[in-house]
């Protein structure tokens, strides 16, 4: 099948609905609902293996070596040898071990096959050993490496446009369950690559397809394993009010603070990950030390667990809500500079995503704010997470969804805030961030595929 100006940036087509009509469309949108199967298949049992080695090496194995609970030293050996584990994967499998996630999430193309170990090594031991990660950046990478990899073996002549379409349709259904609803992750995704006009609906309809397919595959899984489907969700959700204008005044001063201490983490990350690489296994085992250590030192001053700190927030998002009123001001203070820290030093050495521990250091900072007058604790949680989200991203549609979908009905009430809030977090956010010197301004965007 081929599609003109599919996966080359600069080419606009005579007739853009040209691919739909193409006789091999209808045979690309089969091969994307089956390929949908078996890639989110394999995203499942990813998610499902972090999951059990995160319980294995943080709450088993201390308790059998003879511990009563975790200590709360035990992260700083565990991510020292997460650095050590990443480093030399780095170092010496193809690939690199993927995207660095301090650059963040950016289209580049499907991944090639032979990246694919050092991805999953890199990913999975920085995700199990605590390194303050999410997994949706390698999964974007693995599904559109899985996806391509199985086309090619079946055909080894496949088209490269159609090729690309392929990968985009793998890294939909690898992650169409992870942000809670498939229309999030091809949000997310599409945002990322850059795609716009008539061209954006032609070369996604496949990757919605494999997403639909994929969320069902999820869900079950999910049902049969008794594992759930590692989806991004809420339990309870406390009741807000419509916003009045104090609460749009406290958009702004959310949108404002997000934006400062996102350029302050992405920077950081971005100046650690520059001395990092020059000495990548000895840089990345003092790096895990270092996030270790601050996980102890948030223990050790408040009497909350160190896995606060640790790992990408995901799952601790709703315990945060729910147990909100058990953190003093002074906590989820303490909580924010120790999560962020940790994050930027993670984005500098491991491998991961940057979505989940962005959504936490938001929604503890916005807890934090919501102890003043004037701000209720849903706004404060949602606002927080779609500000810090778009500080990090760049990013704005989906970070206003990913805050607002969280919480179902009231996401609907405190919408207006989180679009001010993410508005202003990103206008400031670019202006404080510097231009490339070796980047034209007007460069066009990649939108060849799905590994970020």
């Amino acid at each position: 099948m081929s599609a003109d100006g599919v996966g080359q940036p600069g080419a606009i087509p005579k007739d853009p609905f040209a691919l739909v009509r193409a006789r091999g469309y209808p045979v690309l949108l089969v091969v994307a609902a089956v390929l949908g199967v078996p890639v989110s298949a394999a995203a499942f049992g990813y998610l499902a293996l972090v999951s059990e080695l995160q319980s294995l090496t943080y709450k088993d194995l201390p308790t059998a070596l003879g511990f009563h609970g975790t200590p709360s030293w035990w992260p700083v050996p565990l991510l020292a040898l997460a650095g050590l584990l990443v480093g030399l994967t780095i170092r010496y499998l193809p690939g690199g071990g993927g995207h660095k996630p301090a650059e963040g999430l950016a289209a580049t193309g499907p991944t090639p096959a032979i990246d694919l170990p050092g991805i999953a090594l890199a990913s999975v031991a920085s995700l199990v050993l605590g390194a303050v990660l999410g997994p949706e950046a390698p999964l974007i990478a693995l599904g559109s490496g899985l996806a391509v990899g199985a086309v090619r073996l079946v055909k080894k002549d496949f088209p490269p446009d159609a090729t690309a379409v392929v990968g985009v349709a793998g890294s939909f259904a690898a992650i169409s369950a992870l942000l809670g609803s498939p229309l999030l992750g091809a949000f997310l995704l599409m945002e990322a690559s850059g795609l716009g006009g008539a061209m954006l609906g032609m070369v996604l309809v496949p990757g919605l397809v494999a997403a639909g397919v994929g969320s069902l595959i999820f869900t079950g899984l999910g049902s049969w394993t008794g594992l759930g489907t590692y989806s991004l969700g809420l339990q309870q959700v406390p009741h807000t009010d419509r916003p009045d204008i104090a609460a749009f005044g406290w958009a702004i001063v959310v949108g404002v603070a997000a934006a400062l201490v996102g350029t302050g983490i992405r920077r950081l990350a971005l100046f650690l990950q520059a001395r990092v690489e020059r000495r990548r296994v000895v840089a990345t085992v003092l790096a895990g030390t270092v996030v270790g250590v601050i996980a102890l030192v948030y223990a050790e001053g408040t009497g909350k667990e160190a896995s606060g700190v640790l790992y990408s927030g995901q799952s601790a998002l709703d315990p945060l809500l729910e147990g909100y009123a058990g953190y003093s001001v002074g906590t989820l203070v303490v909580l924010v500079v120790c999560k962020a820290l940790a994050y930027s030093v993670s984005l500098s050495s491991f491998r991961g995503g940057p979505i989940f521990p962005a959504m936490f250091v938001g929604a503890a900072g916005g807890l934090a704010l919501a102890h003043l007058p004037g701000l209720d604790v849903t706004s404060g949680f949602a606002m927080g997470i779609g500000a810090m989200c778009v500080a990090m991203l760049k990013l704005p549609m989906t970070s206003v969804l990913l805050a607002t979908l969280l919480l179902g009905a009231e996401g609907l009430t405190v919408m207006p805030l989180v679009i001010v809030a993410v508005v202003v977090s990103y206008v400031i956010s670019l202006r404080l961030t510097p231009v490339p010197a070796d980047v034209p301004a007007d460069l066009p965007a990649d939108v060849s595929g799905g590994h970020p």
